[in-house]
């Protein structure tokens, strides 16, 4: 039988649990390197769902502004992708209700539920199954200093580190470039300073 070459690509990657035989477990997860850009999408529908050039992009930023103004006056938005709540939090620590003001109420995003919908319409599409990928040993890159200095310096060239950039330019699971970025903020002489941008954790050189 010839060699499977179609299908969903995935990579196969430790956990830190411990499976019965006393090895890592292991998850799948999409392969990298497949991503498709805003753009990528209109362009794709487009072509192959007769769409209008421009239409999907156009149709989503106004689907954005009108949703986001809805969500401001507290409105829940139930639509067939799925649901979109308004995230509240408070600026302080408060133990009694009475408390509370207005001015202590933050926005702290948004909970997207996407229901089963997104099962259902990709299952559909996997009439190919899945297709592992080859994929680094993310163990062995870990032991390689030299790798991840490098990609530390690739990332610290716009002036900082991301776990998410961290990860690709190292070949990392964000798990593993995360611990790595943390280790180099501790011990007596930390390579790194750790600090928030939005919802971000950035890692800067010190």
């Amino acid at each position: 039988m010839p060699k499977k070459k179609s299908g969903f690509p995935y990579e196969v990657h430790p956990t830190p649990a411990k499976g019965k035989d006393g090895r890592n477990i292991v998850y799948a997860r999409p392969a990298r390197g497949y991503k498709m850009s805003m753009k990528g999408v209109d362009e794709f529908c487009h072509k192959y769902y007769n769409t209008r050039d421009g239409e999907i992009t156009y149709a989503l930023e106004q689907f954005l502004k009108g949703a986001a103004e809805l969500m401001a006056r507290g409105y829940r938005i139930d639509t067939p992708i799925g649901s979109f709540v308004p995230k509240l939090g408070l600026r302080r620590e408060i133990t009694d209700a009475d408390e509370v003001k207005n001015s202590d109420v933050v926005l702290e995003g948004v909970d997207y539920n996407p229901g089963k919908i997104w099962n259902k319409s990709i299952e559909k599409w996997l009439y190919d199954g899945f297709l592992r990928v080859h994929n680094p040993n993310v163990q062995a890159l870990m032991q390689d200093q030299e790798h991840l200095e490098k990609a530390l310096r690739e990332c610290l060239k716009k002036g900082y580190a991301t776990t998410r950039s961290f990860a690709y330019h190292a070949s990392l699971t964000q798990y593993s470039a995360r611990k790595q970025l943390e280790a180099w903020t501790q011990g007596e002489n930390p390579k790194l300073t750790k600090s928030r941008m939005g919802q971000t954790d950035i890692y800067t050189e010190i």
